[in-house]
């Protein structure tokens, strides 16, 4: 069983009377990989910085290891910041800059060499120990910045955002390093990005915040596969979400029509959002689809096609290996598997065609009528 290494109670954070965090609750164990995810001004680079102990909360406690450390400086605790600017001495080598902090705590030399050794062995930079800082690529100068954070030994390494000034490529084979790093040394890591990508790929748990609340934590597979509001299914991944009515359990009616679907618990006839993924969707024929609509326009991704499919006024989004042309009708299949039922929440209406309880859409379904899929 996981150990508990920092707890966040009811956290509050104002800046000039602006509320930046209300009321956050939060654990994460030791040995995690956890990702603080969200737009920017969500709070998860202020959440980051009160756990380093580089600002005090309004309101709340940040314990460590069951000890209350909202008075402990930045310097006192067992915690080490990588931020997005590596912040490196440009006149030291790659071996000096990730021995500095060790040689200001008068650590004995063998012992520097011991410590700085292994940490370029983690971060793959064996060999470059004479380098100079202006001669590496971005990806090479974050390592060093990470080897020079985690050399001290911490039991937590905060990431604010340390990807942002790398290109594509490099972003993708850095996300595969820093969760191996992770992994190599056993070190919490405490990762803020606003990269969806990022976060699904490298995180033990996900922490989706947004207006300085939390509003879902769990697994990569559960953030993305059980959205708890249309914030979250909006914000990890792209979604089509509508409104519906949950008739009975297993049982949810949208466009007009009754459809099967795995979700339970609600209320007879509660209104609810509907999410359904662009890649969980079968386009067939006209005549065995569920739904039948117009491709509105396709845009080549590469791997795929995706293609906006207007269905009585809803555009869906679709993602499909096979190309559908513009104007051609096509038919819509869904899989009970595929459709996510959601609660209400203060996020419905703010994401997706028809995503609000209308006159215009009951009219929509009153003139469908109750057919049955």
């Amino acid at each position: 069983m996981s150990k508990e290494l920092i707890r966040l109670q009811n956290l509050t954070m104002e800046f000039d009377g602006e509320r930046i965090l209300d009321g956050i609750n939060l654990y994460i164990n030791d040995h995690e990989f956890l990702t603080l995810l969200g737009p920017s001004g969500c709070g998860k680079s202020t959440t980051l910085r009160i756990i380093g102990g580089f600002l005090t909360p309004t309101d709340g406690n940040v314990l460590f290891d069951g000890q209350r450390i909202n008075d402990v400086p930045a310097y006192k605790r067992q915690i080490n910041t990588v931020f997005q600017r590596y912040a490196l001495f440009p006149h030291l080598d790659v071996y000096d800059n990730i021995a500095f902090g060790l040689r200001v705590a008068k650590v004995p030399k063998e012992e520097i060499h011991r410590r700085v050794t292994r940490m370029l062995e983690i971060v793959s930079l064996k060999g470059y120990e004479n380098r100079r800082i202006n001669n590496l690529s971005g990806g090479q100068q974050q390592r060093v910045a990470i080897a020079r954070a985690l050399v001290n030994e911490p039991k937590v390494l905060l990431l604010d955002e340390p990807l942002g000034a790398l290109d594509l490529r490099l972003r993708k084979d850095m996300q595969n390093e820093l969760k191996r790093i992770q992994q190599a040394t056993g070190i919490t890591f405490i990762y803020v990005t606003h990269d969806q990508e990022e976060a699904l790929s490298m995180s033990d748990t996900i922490v989706v915040m947004d207006n300085g609340r939390i509003q879902q934590i769990g697994k990569p597979e559960d953030i993305y596969n059980e959205p708890k509001n249309a914030f979250v299914a909006d914000f990890i991944g792209e979604s089509n979400i509508l409104d519906g009515v949950m008739l009975d359990d297993f049982k949810v009616r949208f466009f007009g029509k009754q459809f099967k679907c795995v979700d339970k618990g609600f209320a007879p006839n509660e209104p609810v959002d509907v999410v359904i993924r662009p890649e969980d969707i079968d386009i067939v024929d006209p005549s065995e689809g569920s739904l039948t609509g117009t491709v509105a326009s396709v845009t080549f991704k590469g791997l795929n096609y995706d293609i906006i499919v207007e269905v009585k006024g809803f555009k869906w989004l679709i993602q499909t290996t096979d190309f559908h042309p513009e104007g051609a009708v096509i038919g819509i299949r869904l899989n009970p598997e595929d459709i996510h039922i959601m609660k209400k929440s203060e996020y419905s209406g703010m994401f997706g065609d028809y995503s609000s309880y209308s006159a215009e859409y009951d009219e929509l379904t009153e003139d469908a009528g109750d057919e049955e899929e």
